[in-house]
Protein backbone atom coordinates (compact mmCIF):
# COMPACT_ATOMS: atom_id res chain seq x y z
CA UNK A 1 0.00 0.00 0.00
CA UNK A 2 1.37 3.34 -1.26
CA UNK A 3 0.60 6.48 1.10
CA UNK A 4 1.22 9.72 -0.30
CA UNK A 5 2.16 12.02 2.28
CA UNK A 6 2.44 16.23 2.22
CA UNK A 7 4.19 18.20 5.12
CA UNK A 8 2.22 21.46 5.17
CA UNK A 9 4.38 24.21 7.18
CA UNK A 10 3.38 27.70 8.65
CA UNK A 11 6.13 30.17 7.24
CA UNK A 12 5.83 31.94 10.45
CA UNK A 13 6.65 28.65 12.45
CA UNK A 14 9.33 26.85 10.13
CA UNK A 15 11.32 26.57 13.02
CA UNK A 16 9.26 24.74 14.80
CA UNK A 17 8.78 20.83 15.26
CA UNK A 18 5.20 21.46 14.75
CA UNK A 19 4.89 19.54 11.24
CA UNK A 20 1.45 18.43 9.96
CA UNK A 21 1.75 14.93 7.56
CA UNK A 22 -2.09 14.46 5.89
CA UNK A 23 -2.58 11.56 4.30
CA UNK A 24 -3.99 11.45 0.73
CA UNK A 25 -5.37 7.69 1.09
CA UNK A 26 -8.45 7.03 2.15
CA UNK A 27 -7.09 3.55 3.45
CA UNK A 28 -5.57 5.34 6.47
CA UNK A 29 -7.11 3.81 9.91
CA UNK A 30 -10.05 5.93 11.71
CA UNK A 31 -9.39 7.21 15.22
CA UNK A 32 -11.02 5.01 17.30
CA UNK A 33 -13.83 5.96 19.86
CA UNK A 34 -13.33 8.51 22.42
CA UNK A 35 -12.42 6.33 26.28
CA UNK A 36 -16.07 7.65 27.67
CA UNK A 37 -17.75 6.68 24.64
CA UNK A 38 -17.48 10.06 23.11
CA UNK A 39 -20.39 11.68 25.04
CA UNK A 40 -18.00 13.63 27.12
CA UNK A 41 -15.61 15.04 25.52
CA UNK A 42 -14.14 18.12 26.37
CA UNK A 43 -13.76 20.51 22.95
CA UNK A 44 -13.82 23.22 24.81
CA UNK A 45 -11.13 22.94 27.46
CA UNK A 46 -9.28 20.96 24.42
CA UNK A 47 -9.27 23.57 22.14
CA UNK A 48 -8.86 26.57 25.04
CA UNK A 49 -5.20 24.76 25.73
CA UNK A 50 -4.82 24.64 22.07
CA UNK A 51 -4.92 27.88 21.26
CA UNK A 52 -3.36 28.91 25.28
CA UNK A 53 -0.62 26.48 24.47
CA UNK A 54 -0.07 28.30 20.79
CA UNK A 55 -0.36 31.74 21.95
CA UNK A 56 1.99 31.14 25.22
CA UNK A 57 4.76 29.73 22.88
CA UNK A 58 4.13 31.89 20.23
CA UNK A 59 5.51 34.95 22.13
CA UNK A 60 9.08 33.63 22.33
CA UNK A 61 8.62 31.82 19.26
CA UNK A 62 9.28 35.75 17.43
CA UNK A 63 12.00 36.08 19.50
CA UNK A 64 13.70 32.93 19.14
CA UNK A 65 13.47 33.27 15.25
CA UNK A 66 15.91 35.97 15.53
CA UNK A 67 18.66 33.87 16.65
CA UNK A 68 17.71 31.04 14.31
CA UNK A 69 16.34 29.02 17.22
CA UNK A 70 13.19 27.26 18.19
CA UNK A 71 10.87 25.81 21.10
CA UNK A 72 13.73 22.94 21.62
CA UNK A 73 16.00 25.20 22.67
CA UNK A 74 13.78 27.07 24.16
CA UNK A 75 12.71 24.07 26.53
CA UNK A 76 16.50 23.29 27.02
CA UNK A 77 17.88 26.40 27.99
CA UNK A 78 14.65 26.43 30.45
CA UNK A 79 15.87 23.44 32.12
CA UNK A 80 19.63 24.32 32.15
CA UNK A 81 19.11 28.00 33.41
CA UNK A 82 15.89 26.32 36.32
CA UNK A 83 18.62 23.46 37.35
CA UNK A 84 22.09 24.29 36.75
CA UNK A 85 24.27 21.45 36.66
CA UNK A 86 21.58 19.01 35.45
CA UNK A 87 22.89 16.26 33.93
CA UNK A 88 22.67 15.79 30.05
CA UNK A 89 20.99 12.45 30.67
CA UNK A 90 18.56 13.78 33.19
CA UNK A 91 17.76 16.38 30.78
CA UNK A 92 16.51 13.45 28.02
CA UNK A 93 14.71 12.22 30.69
CA UNK A 94 12.37 15.67 31.18
CA UNK A 95 12.24 16.53 27.90
CA UNK A 96 11.26 12.96 26.70
CA UNK A 97 13.52 13.34 23.58
CA UNK A 98 16.43 10.97 22.03
CA UNK A 99 20.38 11.62 22.63
CA UNK A 100 19.91 12.60 18.77
CA UNK A 101 17.28 14.83 19.28
CA UNK A 102 19.07 16.71 21.92
CA UNK A 103 22.73 16.65 20.09
CA UNK A 104 21.83 19.55 17.28
CA UNK A 105 20.01 21.74 19.91
CA UNK A 106 22.56 21.01 22.52
CA UNK A 107 25.56 21.44 20.06
CA UNK A 108 24.54 24.62 18.94
CA UNK A 109 23.73 26.53 21.95
CA UNK A 110 27.28 25.40 23.57
CA UNK A 111 28.82 26.78 20.29
CA UNK A 112 26.79 29.98 20.48
CA UNK A 113 28.07 30.35 24.09
CA UNK A 114 24.60 30.12 25.93
CA UNK A 115 25.35 26.62 27.46
CA UNK A 116 28.70 25.27 28.84
CA UNK A 117 29.14 21.94 29.66
CA UNK A 118 31.11 20.64 32.81
CA UNK A 119 32.49 16.93 33.67
CA UNK A 120 30.82 16.31 37.33
CA UNK A 121 33.19 16.32 40.27
CA UNK A 122 32.69 12.53 41.48
CA UNK A 123 31.79 11.12 37.96
CA UNK A 124 34.12 12.44 35.17
CA UNK A 125 31.52 10.62 32.81
CA UNK A 126 28.56 12.76 33.82
CA UNK A 127 28.11 16.09 31.71
CA UNK A 128 26.85 18.83 33.48
CA UNK A 129 24.89 21.82 31.96
CA UNK A 130 25.16 25.49 32.98
CA UNK A 131 23.45 28.66 31.41
CA UNK A 132 26.39 30.86 30.98
CA UNK A 133 25.14 34.83 31.25
CA UNK A 134 24.50 35.30 27.51
CA UNK A 135 22.07 31.98 27.76
CA UNK A 136 20.68 33.40 31.24
CA UNK A 137 19.57 36.53 29.82
CA UNK A 138 17.63 35.12 27.02
CA UNK A 139 16.14 32.70 28.94
CA UNK A 140 14.98 35.80 31.38
CA UNK A 141 13.41 37.74 28.22
CA UNK A 142 11.82 34.43 27.22
CA UNK A 143 9.96 33.95 30.78
CA UNK A 144 9.52 37.73 31.20
CA UNK A 145 7.40 37.58 27.99
CA UNK A 146 5.48 34.56 29.17
CA UNK A 147 5.31 36.05 32.28
CA UNK A 148 3.56 39.46 30.94
CA UNK A 149 0.97 37.04 28.83
CA UNK A 150 0.60 34.92 32.47
CA UNK A 151 0.11 37.85 34.58
CA UNK A 152 -2.31 39.34 32.42
CA UNK A 153 -4.35 36.18 32.46
CA UNK A 154 -4.44 35.78 35.82
CA UNK A 155 -5.60 39.56 36.26
CA UNK A 156 -9.11 38.69 34.94
CA UNK A 157 -9.38 36.22 37.88
CA UNK A 158 -9.98 36.51 41.70
CA UNK A 159 -6.17 36.46 43.69
CA UNK A 160 -7.38 32.79 44.84
CA UNK A 161 -7.89 31.70 41.30
CA UNK A 162 -3.98 31.27 40.43
CA UNK A 163 -3.54 28.20 43.17
CA UNK A 164 -6.72 26.67 41.05
CA UNK A 165 -5.36 27.73 38.01
CA UNK A 166 -1.59 25.53 39.22
CA UNK A 167 -3.79 22.97 40.52
CA UNK A 168 -5.72 22.07 37.16
CA UNK A 169 -1.72 22.35 35.45
CA UNK A 170 -0.70 19.88 37.81
CA UNK A 171 -3.31 17.34 37.43
CA UNK A 172 -2.61 17.12 33.90
CA UNK A 173 1.00 16.43 33.99
CA UNK A 174 1.40 12.70 34.62
CA UNK A 175 2.00 11.58 37.90
CA UNK A 176 3.98 8.64 37.25
CA UNK A 177 6.34 10.57 35.22
CA UNK A 178 9.87 9.35 36.91
CA UNK A 179 11.48 13.27 35.59
CA UNK A 180 13.82 13.97 38.47
CA UNK A 181 13.17 18.08 37.63
CA UNK A 182 9.21 17.54 37.62
CA UNK A 183 10.24 15.90 41.01
CA UNK A 184 11.93 18.65 42.30
CA UNK A 185 8.88 20.95 40.89
CA UNK A 186 6.56 19.21 42.65
CA UNK A 187 8.49 18.86 45.76
CA UNK A 188 9.08 22.25 45.91
CA UNK A 189 5.16 23.38 45.48
CA UNK A 190 4.73 20.92 48.29
CA UNK A 191 7.18 22.99 50.52
CA UNK A 192 5.48 26.15 49.65
CA UNK A 193 1.85 25.13 50.51
CA UNK A 194 3.61 24.23 54.13
CA UNK A 195 5.43 27.65 54.56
Amino acid sequence: MRVDRFVTLNPRYVNMPDINFANSSHDAAEPGPAADGGGNLRWDIIELLFFAYRDFVGDPDQELEAFGFGRAHHRVLHFVYRYPGLKVADLLDVLRITKQSLGRVLKQLLDEGYIVQKTGDNDRRQRLLYATPKGEALVQKLAGLQTTRITRALAEMAPQDAETVKRFLRAMIDRDDPDKVLETIFASVNQDAKE
